[in-house]
């Protein structure tokens, strides 16, 4: 992969003139063996939803949440029942969309900080990276969260930001660095902080150097912390969630407690780079723009469109026009606005003539939760809204609820109209898929775990894949066919309790480390663990795990 040396791309620039050049041989030498897809490739947008389960959307059932645009992408193309993320956790997610790896391979796919590395290798082939080979214009605008800078050296935030998503393949990128509940709060574009003064006092970020959840919930959990063990920031002055509760929309638990921006802490401590601080009530509106000015950019020929939006992540402060629009709380006033998102990238499209030949994908990263560190409403509002549908469980957790997302695949000019498709995808098999759609070549000697299901995801073929594998807090699973198989783990009590704060529909019998066996099809709710009875299909997913996990590993950069 060659490395972007700066914002404008002159890697870019030869790739085009390669792209180019081939098709021109290829042309004079023998035009009959040119690919029959390249000359009508289609342009692709990902929207990648955060945190929204798959009862979120009014097409899979929700009642107390409308999302029209995101029905009327169903009505045109393919809605899938059983298409999974990767994983119950928005990192290795992500990290698998785009490396069409599972990232369980790679030990250090955890939930990142800003203070953690770029986590693909800037070597390895990549989504964008494999499009781009192709001819096409690559961006992503939204949420990154895969880490920024190169290991054991601290970002300068005043400066050049890299590697980041520059180095994997994008042409352009505009950015959310890491989740919208950590510092810093700001975009990123290119290699700089977007819109960063130099009148303002230096950006500086520090984390908590004993982090997460056990420490936080030990030290200054419910009914510990008091005015004199309250910490203080651990860099500037500015007002935390922990020294200035009064001045909080709503309270926060003690992780969530560090830099207060717009009324709502963070996780973190941050300090100067005011004038790039982003306004939480804009930034769909910002996104939005954003990919609007890529597309007309490159409306003349293909693109590839990473929208990867922070709704419905917390915190949740939708735009004022969408409160009060759901029969659910901010929450599901929050979805309403990523319905609104989807149809604003609808009617870009139609306007510039593109939507017969772009090929949209709609999914999320990751299962729901209501409380997630905010006491936003999210746990008394609902009005009996199940985020997870039919399933159990939601974000973090091996249930269903955590990975079997919503996804929808519409592209008008191919694929077919109104399908419903029980076919079984993963997100990992985007990197095949697309490829193929493309016209593009994946490397012989990259090793992957995604499959060529294009012929499914355009609603032409029902067969989908035989097995995948799901990801969490909990450990992994194997879902083959109507079986699903979790080995003996430990399991993440703390994940339980969010879920089981409060009297909600994503309340959870907690997993213990024995080992499970569900048959789906008949218990979709994950209730009955048939392990004993069915002893053999446990040994032999058991086995087929075990394989799938030692094909290969990833080495960490």
């Amino acid at each position: 992969m060659k490395t972007t040396i700066s914002s404008f791309n002159y890697s870019t620039l030869c790739k085009r003139f390669l792209w180019l050049a081939g098709i021109v041989l290829l042309g004079i030498g023998c035009a009959s063996e040119f690919p029959e897809s390249a000359p009508n490739q289609p342009n692709i947008i990902i929207i990648y939803a955060d945190d929204v389960g798959y009862g979120d959307i009014s097409a899979y059932g929700a009642e107390q949440i409308q999302t029209p645009h995101i029905d009327r992408l169903a009505e045109q193309g393919v809605r899938f029942t059983n298409a999974y993320a990767s994983s119950a956790m928005c990192t290795p997610s992500r990290y698998s969309l785009l490396t069409g790896r599972y990232a369980f391979r790679l030990e250090n796919a955890g939930i990142l900080s800003a203070e953690d590395p770029l986590l693909i290798d800037p070597e390895s082939s990549t989504l964008p990276d494999i499009l781009g080979n192709a001819g096409y214009a690559t961006s992503i605008v939204g949420k990154w969260h895969l880490g920024l800078g190169s290991p054991g050296e601290a970002i300068d935030w005043n400066g050049s930001i890299a590697p980041g998503p520059l180095e994997v393949g994008f042409d352009e990128s505009f950015i959310v660095p890491v989740t919208n509940d950590r510092v810093p709060t700001v975009y990123i574009q290119g290699h700089r902080v977007y819109q960063l003064s130099q009148a303002d006092d230096s950006l500086e970020i520090v984390y908590p150097k004993e982090g997460h959840h056990d420490y936080q919930e030990e030290h200054f959990g419910e009914g510990k912390q008091t005015e004199t063990n309250a910490p203080q920031p651990l860099v500037g002055n500015l007002p935390s969630g922990h020294t200035h509760p009064e001045k909080l929309r709503y309270p926060a638990d003690a992780q969530h407690s560090g830099t207060i921006v717009n009324g709502i802490s963070r996780i973190g401590y941050m300090a100067g780079g005011s004038s790039a601080w982003w306004d939480d009530e804009q930034m769909s509106t910002v996104l939005v723009d954003k990919s609007r000015q890529f597309v007309e950019q490159h409306k003349d020929q293909p693109f590839f469109l990473y929208l990867s939006l922070t709704k419905n992540h917390v915190p949740r402060l939708p735009n004022r026009k969408f409160r009060g629009k759901s029969g659910s709380g901010l929450r599901g006033d929050a979805v309403v606005e990523l319905d609104w998102v989807v149809g604003q990238v609808t009617k870009m499209l139609k306007e510039r003539n593109l939507y017969e030949n772009t090929l949209v994908i709609f999914t999320s990263d990751n299962g729901p939760v209501f409380y997630d560190g905010y006491e936003d409403g999210a746990l008394t509002d609902h009005n009996g809204h199940d985020p997870s549908g039919p399933f159990s469980g939601g974000k973090y957790v091996a249930y269903e609820g955590g990975t079997r997302m919503p996804t929808i695949v519409s592209w008008p000019k191919k694929a077919r109209k109104g399908v419903v498709s029980d076919a079984m995808i993963s997100q990992v098999d985007m990197l095949s898929s697309l490829a193929a759609v493309s016209g593009a070549q994946i490397p012989e000697d990259y090793q992957h775990d995604s499959q060529n299901l294009l012929p499914v995801l355009l609603g032409k073929q029902q067969q989908g894949r035989k097995q995948l594998v799901q990801q969490s807090s909990d450990g992994l699973a194997l879902r083959r066919g109507k079986w699903k198989y979790m080995p003996a783990a430990e399991r993440s009590d703390w994940a339980y309790n969010r879920h089981n704060k409060g009297d909600t529909p994503l309340n959870t019998e907690p997993l213990t480390n024995q080992r499970y066996l569900f048959n789906l099809q008949d218990d979709t709710a994950e209730t009955d663990n048939l392990v004993e009875q069915e002893s053999k299909m446990a040994d032999s997913l058991h086995n087929e795990l075990n394989d799938i996990i030692n094909r290969y590993t990833v080495d960490p950069q």
